[in-house]
């Protein structure tokens, strides 16, 4: 052992010899009884303990979340109801919109259906009107210009009998021939 000036032991020895030789003092069979003892006073402690104070507290806990949990989900349920309940109403109103739109459609086709038929028929009534006039017309102008066809046939046979034969043609002749072809 080493020692210094001043009368100190130094090193890496307990002083006094502490280290004595024996069994680990949990293991030791002198010391069971009043382990055993202690035991179950620390147990019968924690157990009041648990018992009487954490266990309700927990359980109460545990019921607090389970009305909890079993109060959502009927307000889940509920609003479900409300949900399809609402989805209910909607389809109906969206389906008698629906028809209604139709309805207001189909009156407007018929509607427009009898003006443009109403229109058609002043229309063609019209027309027919302006026909019967372009008709009578013609009718007028052709009757007109029928009885210009005589003096025209007859000059014009008379200038065609002059330029074939380069003589003047007899003009009775010409009215003989036109009348035996009008007949």
């Amino acid at each position: 052992m080493a020692t210094t000036d001043h009368g100190h032991a130094t090193g890496t020895e307990v002083p006094g010899g502490a280290h004595a030789k024996g069994p680990f003092p949990p293991f030791d069979p002198a010391t069971f009884a009043p382990q055993l003892i202690w035991l179950a006073l620390i147990f019968g402690a924690l157990y009041l303990l648990m018992s009487r104070i954490a266990l309700p507290r927990v359980a109460g806990i545990l019921e607090a979340r389970r009305s909890l949990i079993a109060s959502d989900l009927d307000d889940a349920a509920a609003m479900q109801r409300k949900a399809q309940l609402t989805s209910a109403t909607y389809d109906k109103t969206l389906a008698d919109a629906k028809a209604k739109a139709q309805g207001v459609a189909q009156q407007t086709r018929d509607q427009l259906a009898a003006d443009s038929a109403a229109k058609h028929k002043t229309l063609e009534a019209e027309l027919h009107a302006k026909l019967a006039v372009a008709e009578s017309a013609i009718a007028q102008t052709k009757a007109q210009a029928m009885t210009h066809v005589t003096e025209i046939a007859t000059a014009a046979a008379a200038d065609i009998v002059a330029h074939l034969t380069g003589k003047p043609a007899d003009a009775q002749a010409i009215a003989n021939a036109l009348a035996s072809a009008k007949a």
